[in-house]
C-alpha cells in the first residue's frame, strides 16, 4: 500500500492541485485544502464563530458541473487566485484585496448565470476551519483498486479525480479501505485514525475538465456494491511527513 498522488483544493469545487509531499499536522486539516469556498447568495457562515455548513450553499459541482471546465491555480504567496475558462476568459484576483475578490467574484456571477441565487461572495476560512463537506473531513483517502472496481461496474473508464481526495493509494485490494475504518494507518512520517467511510453524490457525475455530466457513479455504487460509498476520512493523530511513493500500514 503506498502513496500514488496527494492532491489539495483551495478553493472549494474548483482544480486540484497535484503536491509531491505534505506535512500533516496532529488534529489539523490537510495543508491548503478547502481554505475558501463561493457563497451562492448568503449562507450565514460567520467567520467569527464558524459552523459546518451544507456544501448546497456553496458553489459545487452537484449543482454547477460547468466549475468543472476551469482550470484555477492558486498561489499561497501571492494570494493570487487565477481562474482560465474557454474562450479566453480570464479572472485574477488577489484575495487579501477587497478589488481582487470583487473580480473573482464577477467573473463567477457571470459565468455560471442563472445557476447563481444571489450574490456570490468568496469566504475565508479562519483559522482551525475549513469548507470540507464534511464535519469529519480533515483528511480523504481514496483507494485507487475501489476507483478500478466501479470503473469495471460502470462499464467505461472513471477518473479518480471525480472523487476529489487528498490522498490516493495504490497496492489495495477494492474495498479493503472499509475494513480500515476505526484503525489507525501509518502513512510515511504521519499516523492517522480512519473515522468513516464517505458517502458520494453527484458531483461524482461530473467529468473532470470538461464539466459536463456524464455518468451517474451513485446509481452504479448502489446497484453493484449495495451502498454509496467511496474513499474515507481520517484524523491526523500523529505529525509527519508524507510524500509520494510512501508505504501505508
Amino acid at each position: 500500500m503506498r502513496v500514488k498522488s496527494l492532491y489539495r483544493y483551495p478553493v472549494k469545487g474548483l482544480s486540484p492541485e497535484p503536491l509531491e509531499c505534505a506535512l500533516l499536522i496532529k488534529d489539523g486539516y490537510f495543508p491548503g485544502d478547502r481554505l475558501f469556498a463561493l457563497e451562492n447568495g448568503p449562507s450565514g457562515f460567520d467567520p467569527r464563530a464558524p459552523v459546518h455548513q451544507p456544501k448546497i450553499k456553496f458553489l459545487m459541482l452537484m449543482r454547477n458541473a460547468a466549475l468543472a471546465s476551469l482550470s484555477t491555480h492558486f498561489d499561497a504567496k501571492t494570494r493570487v487566485l487565477t481562474v482560465d475558462g474557454a474562450n479566453g476568459a480570464r479572472a485574477r484576483g488577489n484575495l487579501d484585496a477587497p478589488e481582487g475578490r470583487a473580480e473573482i467574484e464577477a467573473f463567477f456571477t457571470a459565468f455560471l448565470g442563472e445557476e447563481i441565487r444571489g450574490p456570490v461572495k468568496l469566504l475565508e476560512a479562519p483559522e482551525n476551519f475549513r469548507f470540507t463537506d464534511s464535519k469529519s473531513g480533515f483528511v480523504s483517502l481514496l483507494n485507487l483498486a475501489s476507483v478500478a472496481a466501479i470503473a469495471k461496474a460502470q462499464g467505461a473508464p472513471v477518473d479518480p479525480l471525480r472523487f476529489r481526495a487528498n490522498i490516493y493509494l495504490e497496492g489495495m485490494e477494492p474495498w479493503e479501505e472499509t475494513a480500515l475504518v476505526g484503525e489507525t494507518l501509518r502513512l510515511g512520517g504521519a499516523r492517522l485514525e480512519i473515522l468513516k467511510m464517505t458517502d458520494r453524490c453527484a458531483a461524482t457525475g461530473v467529468e473532470p475538465g470538461a464539466g459536463r455530466r456524464d455518468m451517474d457513479l451513485v446509481q452504479t455504487l448502489r446497484k453493484n456494491f449495495g451502498h454509496i460509498d467511496c474513499g474515507v476520512y481520517a484524523r491526523v493523530v500523529e505529525s509527519g511527513r508524507i510524500a509520494l511513493g510512501d508505504a501505508a500500514a
